[in-house]
């Protein structure tokens, strides 16, 4: 019996090496932070065309949380916050240009990442209460990636380092 018993316990301290392995991996750097079960399912809260290098179309999404908080326009936003931002790059729906001569309307083309903002005053004291995240192709960006990210957020320090409002 003890030999199995022994058999047991080291294949299951070798699963959970694995999936604590596995999570690490799958953690953005610096701050921890994994892709939420679900988000894309969350509310949104607004929506914004990015110009520049970036040039793309976004989706602002919220957990019940700050869903809430952002409809209601409270501030600061509570632990338990999650604001998410997909984006895509866009292309011209090619109906609209038939239809008005021109490329007139636009629609999500191939995504480029996600990211995240989450909220607890505790753990990410040091970074304004937010701990940041972005994830390009369902894995976490570089560290020099998220090193900028609460250096970029501080210049929006009046909306709890939170770009964008709620869209009635």
């Amino acid at each position: 019996m003890r030999p199995a018993f022994l058999v047991l316990a080291a294949a299951s301290l070798s699963a959970t090496i694995v999936a604590s392995s596995r999570a690490q991996e799958d953690a953005a750097p610096i701050f921890g932070i994994t892709l939420p079960p679900g988000y894309r399912e969350w509310k949104v809260i607004s929506v914004a065309h990015e110009a520049g290098k970036l040039n793309d179309l976004r989706a602002i999404l919220g957990n019940d949380i700050a869903y809430k908080a952002a409809r209601e326009g409270q501030l600061p936003y509570p632990d338990g916050s999650i604001v998410a931002r997909v984006a895509w790059s866009y292309e011209p729906l090619p109906e609209s240009a038939e239809a008005f001569g021109q490329a007139q309307s636009f629609v999500a083309g191939k995504p480029t990442n996600v990211q995240f903002m989450v909220k607890d005053s505790t753990k990410y004291a040091s970074t304004g209460g937010w701990g940041f995240a972005q994830f390009d192709n369902n894995k976490p960006a570089g560290e020099a990636v998220h090193n900028a990210c609460f250096a970029c957020h501080a210049i929006a320090k009046g909306r709890d380092l939170v770009f964008n409002r709620y869209a009635p």
